[in-house]
């Protein structure tokens, strides 16, 4: 409980009427859940706008209004705060309510269309091995300490996410690891969250169904770097020519990392095998169990902002080389077969072409390299035809297949995927919109030694199809296949 105007501090008002000093119970955007003494935030959405809401939030016992528009009928007992941007109100008002969580806690932000999940969790990781409590908030899940909380969106709504900071500090986490989405910085979701570092590790063709030019893009992912104080830490990708960008009119300490350019935190990848690389890191050559030259930019992203959170050098490359990777980030499946399977979130144009250029490179020569791919209903259609292309130009037979279609029809993504197969690669490729079937073609396609590369779900254990999400596990359906098949 707190009051009306201590958890309004720092919100930019148009007009206020009504009783700033009454207590306010709990806060919410979403009418149903209004209470007696309740905070109802109206905030315009793309399928419904919260301020058609106010006065069903009213009849369930709100008591104060934050609104763009005032409604026609206004409530005497009821206390009425108009804002310029409700969804930016609704963040500041969040982490004030939950006392300002962020600012107990050093929170390290991580954006940028690949290896978001595989930095957070190593950092996570990482300071847990070095024993510190630590918090994680991921696309795979949230984590305080050992405790898994399970998690439905990369970035949770300003509510969760402040409600999740107060748990982590009064459980004594000293340290959170966050991945932060471009979709909530254009949303606001962070507003009110006060960052101690933040790290960008790259950007390609992602979300542009959502923000409709690449620029767009770009410029949502730049606001976590333009929130920054003067006492946080910025470390970018050097090697990624829009990490100049995120720096641009940040007030954070500017660092930067790389295997190409020059930067304040830079490897040389001495080698890279299916068991793992080696990496020569401040003149000492440190062997890593990750794989693909594109964790040794994760890697580097890590030991750079645990360096920049005061931590020792050598002590920081010891226990990351003992770290494993995120779920479900090229993922070796074990299984009896003669057969190398591997599972892989890539579901972006630039992270399929990585993890199949990194198979090229341990490859011998004389395998197969198998994969299955499909594209996610409801998305950015613009990237079905490059990666359908991607696969074919770096695989030696493809299977197209579904993703999580949603409310879209299968064979219909299909045909996008498939509107970027030229005509020589037409053959290499088998079309099984069940992906159960599909990842079982694979397996009876693959001969002893060839490759397996299943794409584009990795860590989600279900599959999504008009609006239900049915159980489906990629790696618990291609070991069971293989070990089928081997038997």
């Amino acid at each position: 409980m707190a009051e009306l105007r201590d958890i309004l501090y720092k919100v930019s008002l148009v007009s206020a009427s009504g009783d700033m000093t009454k207590d306010i119970r709990s806060v919410c955007f979403d009418s149903r859940k209004a209470a007696k003494g309740a905070l109802f935030v109206a905030v315009g959405g793309t399928q419904v706008d919260g301020h058609d809401f106010i006065q069903k939030a009213i009849d369930l016992g709100a008591t104060a209004i934050v609104c763009q528009r005032l409604p026609e009928e206004i409530n005497s007992d009821v206390t009425y705060v108009a804002v310029k941007n409700s969804a930016e109100a609704l963040g500041i008002v969040a982490s004030n309510f939950y006392g300002n969580p962020s600012a107990n806690l050093k929170l390290v932000g991580v954006t940028g269309t690949n290896g978001k999940t595989t930095i957070a969790t190593l950092l996570f990781t990482l300071y847990r091995k070095l024993g510190y409590s630590v918090g994680l908030l991921s696309t795979v899940e949230n984590k305080i300490d050992a405790e898994i909380i399970p998690s439905s969106h990369t970035t949770p709504d300003a509510l969760q996410l402040n409600e999740l900071l107060a748990t982590m500090v009064e459980r004594g986490c000293e340290y959170c690891f966050m991945e932060v989405s471009s979709h909530a910085l254009d949303q606001f979701r962070v507003a009110g969250i006060g960052f101690s570092g933040a790290i960008f590790s790259n950007i390609s063709h992602d979300h542009l169904d959502y923000h409709k030019t690449f620029d767009a893009y770009i410029k949502a992912k730049k606001l976590l770097f333009d929130g920054l104080s003067s006492d946080a830490f910025a470390l970018v990708n050097a090697d990624d020519k829009r990490g100049k960008i995120m720096l641009q009119n940040t007030k954070a300490a500017k660092n930067t990392y790389a295997l190409k350019s020059m930067a304040d935190f830079k490897a040389k990848l001495v080698s890279n095998t299916l068991q793992g690389i080696e990496l020569e890191v401040d003149t000492k050559n440190v062997w890593f169990k990750l794989i693909g030259d594109f964790n040794a930019y994760n890697l580097m992203a890590v030991y750079g902002a645990a360096v920049l959170m005061g931590e020792d050098k050598e002590d920081t490359l010891t226990a990351l080389s003992s770290l494993d990777g995120a779920e479900g980030r090229f993922e070796v499946v074990e299984s009896d077969a003669d057969i190398t399977a591997i599972v892989d979130y890539a579901h972006t144009p630039d992270a399929l072409k990585n993890v199949l250029e990194t198979i090229a490179e341990f490859r011998t020569g004389n395998e197969q390299v198998i994969t299955v791919v499909g594209c996610g209903g409801n998305r950015d259609a613009s990237k079905r035809p490059l990666m359908a292309s991607i696969a074919c130009k770096l695989s030696d037979k493809v299977v197209f297949t579904s993703d999580n279609p949603r409310d879209e029809d299968p064979d219909a993504i299909i045909k996008d995927m498939k509107a970027g197969v030229s005509a020589v690669d037409y053959k290499k490729t088998v079309v099984l919109a069940d992906r159960e079937e599909a990842i079982k073609t694979a397996c009876l396609l693959a001969g002893a030694k060839d490759i397996i590369l299943v794409a584009g779900k990795g860590h989600e254990k279900y599959q999504e199809i008009n609006g239900v999400k049915h159980p489906f596990d990629d790696k618990e359906v291609l070991g069971r296949m293989l070990n089928l098949f081997a038997n």
